[in-house]
């Protein structure tokens, strides 16, 4: 189908400089083959969307993809702080971040939100903080039914979505299961849309939940293991010494910039990267 091609494609086609971009995955099925590829491509000024912002946006910021980022929470999962991000804002190197910060259950909403084509969602939340005193995206207002203060939050609507799934069929829907967070709010808020997928079927198993249409997909690009170091349920685990490695890779500029080098810039794609950081996968 139209809509089945290479990552590189579907991130020429759809990933624009100036862009917003929603890049969606909880615990696993984080979309990291997608990022490498946004960084190879060298797209700049985006306005990064994601709800826990870990080390995919981390090796973005220091890239310098990023003028803004619009989360929830970050960090090194299970590990400590995100160093390139952490210098963006207080060095603003390699260039300056600006910050929208929420909360889960905000993000959540304004995902939703945008996903139902509404201008904003209520939630019952930012009470005791002073978060709306930073972003023009969280109001109070009445409830016209109860006279309950609520919080309004701003929809979101990303010119990008892009997720990780375990499968697609041959005409580009998608299914995936596990851990679920925000990817199909995500994708169904967003203008255009690419999904990377460990592998494409001739008809799902009856137990495999289609969680997208292919309608509302933009682009499929089959990436085996697109999502590591995170992991696939029912394919591959999470790598763990990856994101240990990564809080010494990413303290130090010149140590990052070379493994961005060796690592995204100076592969073509996904499976190098992947060969130099699993060797035993050219045995697979």
């Amino acid at each position: 189908m139209k809509n089945i091609m290479t990552l590189a494609d579907a991130v020429a086609l759809n990933v624009h400089d100036g862009d917003t971009v929603a890049m969606e995955g909880f615990t696993h099925l984080i979309p990291f083959a997608a990022g490498h590829e946004i960084i190879r491509q060298q797209r700049r000024d985006l306005r990064l969307v994601r709800m826990t912002p870990d080390v995919i946006y981390d090796q973005l910021i220091g890239a310098g993809c990023a003028r803004e980022l619009v989360f929830s929470w970050g960090g090194n999962p299970g590990v400590g702080s995100l160093h390139r991000f952490r210098e963006a804002v207080d060095l603003a190197y390699p260039r300056s971040l600006e910050l929208d910060e929420h909360s889960h259950a905000g993000m959540s909403v304004r995902y939703s939100a945008g996903a139902s084509g509404l201008p904003f969602g209520t939630l019952r939340g930012y009470v005791g903080t002073d978060l709306t005193k930073y972003t023009d995206n969280v109001r109070r207002i009445t409830c016209p039914f109860t006279g309950e203060s609520l919080a309004a939050v701003s929809a979101l609507n990303p010119d990008v979505g892009v997720i990780h799934a375990q499968q697609a069929d041959r005409h580009g829907n998608v299914g995936f299961w596990g851990i679920l967070g925000v990817q199909k709010e995500a994708i169904l808020a967003s203008r255009r849309s690419i999904v990377t997928v460990e592998e494409v079927v001739d008809e799902f198993d009856p137990s495999v939940r289609v969680v997208l249409p292919h309608w509302v997909v933009s682009a499929v690009a089959v990436v085996p293991r697109g999502a590591h170091p995170s992991y696939a349920h029912g394919y591959y685990d999470r790598d763990n010494a990856y994101y240990r490695a990564w809080d010494e890779i990413s303290r130090d500029r010149d140590v990052f910039s070379q493994w961005i080098q060796t690592h995204i810039m100076n592969t073509s794609d996904f499976s190098e990267h992947l060969a130099m950081v699993e060797p035993t996968l050219a045995e697979v």
